[in-house]
């Protein structure tokens, strides 16, 4: 992205940031995003600006993308995670995607917006070819981050012919995800929680969606890429990573911002001058931008590591630089987690209030660190691989985890 284009986008942010607040205030009730907000955001071309040029985008690379959500999150989480999973969505189907379907997909519908991926849910998913070169999917699928946003939904399904799992060429199971029209899925209710809770990650669940053959080749993430962008190389685990640090990395900026404020304006108790001129204030202030600072770079070092070697070539990432990225993007979560953690203690019962914005950037803090894709317990797997045992595949540039 030209760093003019980041720079009026990171504009564009700060123009709508009353909008942004007004809306992320709604979505602590409604549990998802107003539809106002969801259209302005629509309007602005936040849903698109990680597409190619040609498809209406801005080509946004990872380092960019993470400075344009961690800006937006700094002002509501919730809000800057459906931005997130749309653009998200949006750019990894069509790195793959025939470039003349990608128009009637992209072109022919500017306001489309995606979203899918998730976990199992209870009802085990399946397809099933159909007499005109069609699919039908059967299943449920959890975590659907922005499923009230999204004109399409991407379900994981393995193909069924009866009780057996068809096979590709190569004998391996043919298990994909399918490219689901809103008309062919519903939502489920099921997102009640504290952290990230306007995101509207509820489940979605499909009883026979119809795919059309003209769709059934359609995937989330598809090698070679139609584009020259490196990010359309970054394997699924990566990719889900670096955009999850992002909100993580915008949560402890709002709240370095936030307790700054609150720190020159209140007067503890029982005491005669303003928080921001007492010991304890000052030394967890500095701790904590300085944690802060300390992960951003290191994410967005290591994801220009990537780029650079991505850059030039079709190949995927290679194991050591892999390896390094993971490794930042969980430490950037966590640490950020931290720095809430540690300011919203500082603030005492000023941060506890329901009304203080520090209360909801501690929830989503926490949010933003128990994403799988950067959650601690990938400490384990990490430090497995630093003690000279065998990367497992997500690790390596090369595939998902493998099941345990």
């Amino acid at each position: 992205m030209d760093q003019n284009i980041l720079s009026n986008r990171l504009n564009k942010i700060e123009a709508l940031r009353e909008d942004i607040s007004a809306g992320g205030d709604e979505a602590q009730e409604m549990r998802r995003l107003p539809d106002w907000l969801v259209d302005k955001l629509i309007d602005e071309g936040f849903f698109r600006f990680t597409l190619p040029p040609e498809l209406g985008g801005e080509n946004a690379t990872s380092t960019d993308t993470i400075a344009v959500l961690e800006s937006m999150a700094a002002i509501d989480a919730s809000v800057a995670w459906n931005v997130m999973l749309g653009s998200e969505i949006n750019a990894m189907a069509v790195g793959g995607m025939d470039p003349e379907l990608a128009k009637e997909v992209y072109v022919d519908n500017p306001r489309v917006v995606m979203c899918g991926g998730g976990g199992p849910g209870t009802t085990p998913s399946r397809a099933e070819r159909t007499e005109d070169g069609g699919v039908r999917v059967y299943g449920q699928s959890t975590f659907i981050s922005g499923c009230h946003n999204a004109t399409w939904c991407f379900m994981a399904a393995p193909l069924m012919k009866g009780e057996e799992m068809e096979t590709r060429e190569d004998g391996t199971p043919f298990f994909k995800m399918w490219f689901l029209h809103r008309d062919e899925w519903e939502i489920l209710d099921t997102w009640d929680v504290a952290g990230l809770r306007g995101s509207g990650s509820h489940d979605v669940q499909a009883d026979g969606a119809y795919v059309p053959e003209k769709f059934v080749d359609v995937d989330l993430f598809v090698t070679p890429a139609h584009y020259d962008n490196p990010v359309y190389r970054m394997p699924v685990p990566l990719r889900l990573s670096f955009n999850k640090v992002a909100i993580a990395l915008g949560v402890a900026k709002g709240t370095l911002e936030t307790f700054s404020d609150l720190a020159q304006n209140k007067v503890p108790l029982m005491s005669t001058s303003t928080l921001a001129n007492r010991p304890i204030a000052q030394y967890r202030m500095g701790e904590a931008m300085g944690k802060y600072r300390a992960a951003r770079a290191y994410v967005m070092q290591a994801m220009q590591d990537i780029e650079d070697e991505l850059t030039g070539n079709a190949d995927l990432p290679g194991p050591e630089t892999t390896i390094n990225a993971r490794l930042a993007c969980t430490y950037g979560a966590n640490a950020c987690m931290e720095v809430v953690d540690l300011l919203h203690n500082t603030a005492g019962t000023s941060g506890m209030r329901m009304f203080s914005p520090l209360e909801r950037k501690l929830r989503d803090a926490h949010g933003c660190a128990t994403h799988r894709w950067v959650s601690h317990p990938l400490y384990q797997d990490l430090g497995s691989i630093f003690l000279g045992n065998e990367a497992d595949p997500e690790f390596t540039g090369q595939g998902m985890p493998t099941p345990r």
